[in-house]
C-alpha cells in the first residue's frame, strides 16, 4: 500500500507542479493584488508536499516508523493548504462564465481583475484534490498497518 501511495503522490505532484507553472507564468508571484493566492500559501503548499513525498521515499526505502509519521504530518499540513486554496479558486471559477459579456466582449470587472488561478482546467484541479485525498488516505492507512503483508 506504501508503494501505491507513492504513485498516486507522484501523480498528485504532477497536477500540482502545471498548477504552480500555469500561476507563475500569469504573474500570481508578482501581482499580489490580482490573485487570491498568497504566494506563501503557493509555495508553502508545494514545499510542504515534495517534503513529504521525499521523507516517504526514505520511509520507504529504510522502513523506520518515525519518519513515515513526518511524511505523514507534512502531507497533512499540505492538504490543509490545498483545501485553503480550493475555496478560494472556487470564486474565481465560477465568475469565469460571468466574466464575458453576451457580445463576446470582456467586462472591465474582468479586465481589471484577471487572476491567473482563473484559467486553471477544472479537470486538472479536481483529479489533484481526488488524487490528494486518496494519497493521504492511503498514507494514513499504511502508517496504521492496514494492509501490510
Amino acid at each position: 500500500m506504501g508503494i501505491a501511495a507513492l504513485v498516486l503522490w507522484i501523480l498528485t505532484a504532477g497536477g500540482g507542479f502545471y498548477m504552480l507553472a500555469n500561476w507563475v507564468s500569469g504573474g500570481g508571484h508578482r501581482r499580489a493584488s490580482a490573485t487570491r493566492f498568497p504566494p506563501a500559501l503557493i509555495f508553502g503548499h508545494f514545499l510542504l508536499a515534495a517534503a513529504g513525498l521525499v521523507l516517504w521515499i526514505i520511509y520507504l526505502a529504510v522502513h523506520k516508523p518515525s519518519v513515515g509519521w513526518v511524511a505523514l504530518i507534512l502531507l497533512a499540513l499540505a492538504a490543509v493548504g490545498g483545501l485553503t486554496m480550493f475555496a478560494r479558486w472556487a470564486p474565481s471559477y465560477r465568475s469565469r462564465q460571468g466574466a464575458v459579456a453576451p457580445s463576446g466582449r470582456q467586462s472591465v470587472a474582468a479586465r481589471d481583475e484577471n487572476p491567473p488561478e482563473r484559467n486553471f482546467p477544472v479537470a486538472i484541479v479536481g483529479a489533484h484534490g481526488v488524487l490528494a485525498v486518496t494519497t493521504l488516505v492511503l498514507v494514513v492507512l499504511t502508517m496504521a498497518g492496514i494492509g501490510a503483508r
